[in-house]
């Protein structure tokens, strides 16, 4: 099989700002020339930091839980927490089994995402 993951699309009210959220949690640029109805945040190597993110104008809002979410790892729970409020989510809750902690965020429009400690 010769197939790989090259994407995933959000779907949004606010591409330009969702975008803009997304690059700055994953240090990542904005492909330039962005419109009001597509932007794409380009991973700085896919092999080593995954897919590239493309978000949608889209009509309708955000009304359940995500299908398919985002998960991301730190070394440093407590301080990437903070760091992701100051950009704009949304702490939803923590969870804390064993030796696995991670908090559930949202993004400026409500989509969830895990950061994880590693």
């Amino acid at each position: 099989m010769d197939l790989e993951v090259i994407g995933l699309a959000f779907d949004c009210a606010d591409p330009v700002r969702v975008a803009t959220f997304w690059a700055e949690v994953l240090g990542r640029p904005v492909r330039p020339g962005p419109s009001d109805q597509v932007v794409r945040v380009d991973p700085a190597d896919i092999a080593k930091t995954g897919p590239a993110l493309t978000f949608h104008q889209v009509p309708e809002g955000k009304t359940v839980k995500n299908r398919l979410h985002l998960d991301i790892t730190t070394a440093d729970l407590a301080g990437e927490t903070e760091r992701l409020l100051n950009l704009g989510a949304t702490k939803l809750w923590d969870i804390d089994k064993g030796e696995r902690h991670w908090t559930t965020m949202a993004d400026p429009e409500g989509n969830e995402f895990d950061l994880i400690q590693r």
